[in-house]
């Protein structure tokens, strides 16, 4: 399988009908967060889980490596349930572009954003989410505001591993630094560089927190399910007092307050 972003999905699409009609081979794709959003959205599923979201690469302001999860985030609609970014990447910067496209973020039960690995990234969340009624009413509150944007629930890992990995990965940080190590190349050097300090810890963490990311996902996804089935308020029924509404136009001389 090749990797697949939403920019594929047409691409691979369309080979895979030309290859059926040829008898070829069909070359399977493995899709990414922004792609997943794309296909469970298409087939009306609001929720999914993964382990991790892309975001800015460390110095992204200069190589503009920024990955198109975040785009698809502020334009489809899905509940993503992840356990963050990892501090490979540049996380502080990752939350905000997603707060310039607009993407409602929380930390699960947690007032710092998780870095994956780690529950603690030293960044502070943008918002805090206690339990999946709280994500499932926000979810619902964006769509009826017609927002077409997703919105992303970081679970922290807890796992002990978790904590050896974020050491070995801010080791293999510096040591790419040192090397002079940039661009394309920084991403596997980190990675070879982390299973070789770490040996099995980064598997077992990585099992753990996609476990526990797929808990939090199963309610949360339970939970909208339960508000769209019971709730009869729609934010056409708001009406606001109509003295609100000549308070807010008051400073307009080109609208008047009120028409007979």
């Amino acid at each position: 399988a090749i990797k697949c972003s939403s920019r594929d999905l047409p691409l691979m699409a369309s080979n895979i009908t030309t290859q059926q009609r040829s008898d070829e081979t069909v070359q399977w794709g493995a899709t990414t967060v922004a792609a997943t959003m794309r296909l469970a959205h298409a087939a009306k599923i609001n929720t999914f889980v993964t382990g991790g979201t892309g975001g800015v690469h460390r110095g992204g302001e200069l190589s503009l490596d920024i990955s198109t999860d975040l785009i698809e985030l502020s334009r489809t609609p899905v509940i993503v349930v992840s356990a963050g970014v990892k501090s490979i990447l540049d996380v502080k910067r990752t939350l905000e572009v997603l707060e310039t496209f607009g993407v409602p973020v929380g930390a699960w039960q947690s007032d710092e954003f998780p870095a994956f690995f780690s529950p603690e990234s030293g960044v502070k969340t943008p918002s805090r989410f206690n339990d999946a009624m709280s994500v499932a009413r926000a979810y619902i509150s964006g769509r009826e505001l017609g927002m077409d944007s997703g919105m992303l629930v970081a679970v922290p890992n807890h796992d002990p591993a978790g904590e050896n990995v974020e050491k070995a990965i801010k080791e293999a940080l510096h040591e790419a630094e040192t090397a002079g190590v940039e661009g394309r190349d920084v991403t596997p050097f980190i990675l070879r560089t982390v299973n070789e300090k770490t040996g099995g810890d980064s598997l077992r963490s990585n099992m753990a927190l996609v476990k526990n990311n797929a808990k939090v996902g199963a309610d949360i996804a339970v939970a909208v399910s339960n508000v769209q089935s019971n709730s009869k308020t729609t934010i056409q029924s708001i009406q606001l007092p109509e003295n609100a509404v000549r308070a807010s136009l008051s400073d307009s001389e080109s609208i008047p307050a009120s028409s007979k």
